[in-house]
Formats: structure tokens, sequence, C-alpha cells
């Protein structure tokens, strides 16, 4: 994995996202980054933290797919984390060279 981001969000929801989508994805782009103190007060927001999140994404999987299965492929990788944890997830997906 190759990281472009210096924002690493590094709470255990996202250390267990990040995991998932290293493992499920390889990507050569990894980015994520906690929005929840964005969401204070809107619907989601637990006060827990770690409910909001942004994602850049760049992944050889992703190559001749439309945007909804890229979308469906990283859902897929992080399973009960988006049923559970995660309120929103901001998805930017792409194939190496887009």
């Amino acid at each position: 994995m190759t990281q472009t981001s210096t924002e690493r969000t590094t709470g255990p929801v996202a250390t267990e996202m990040l995991a998932r989508l290293d493992a499920a994805l390889v990507p050569t782009v990894l980015s994520l980054v906690d929005e929840s103190d964005h969401h204070r007060g809107h619907a989601g927001h637990d006060g827990r933290g770690e409910s909001h999140f942004a994602l850049t994404i760049e992944s050889a999987a992703f190559a001749g797919q439309t945007r909804v299965a890229r979308q469906r492929l990283v859902y897929a990788a992080l399973g009960d984390l988006m049923t559970e944890r995660v309120h929103a997830l901001t998805i930017r997906a792409s194939a190496p060279g887009e």
C-alpha cells in the first residue's frame, strides 16, 4: 500500500477499516479522514466519534468498474462496520492511472 495523505485516522474503527480495505482491495493509495467532529449535533453523531469518514482509495480492483460497483466493493470490504459503527462514508475511488 502507498499512502499519499498525511491525514490518516488512527482510532480503533478507522484502524479496522484500513486493515479491511488493505486486505480486500490492495490499494496503491489509501487515505481515511475522520470527519465526525464536523457532524456534531447531526443525525448519526452519537458522541463516540468515528462515525463519519472520507475515503480516498485507488486500487487495480476498480479498473473497468462503474462508480456504483466500486462503492459496492468498498462496502463489501468493510462489512459489518458499515451497519454497526459507520454512519456516513464519502468514497472517492479510482483505478491507477485515472
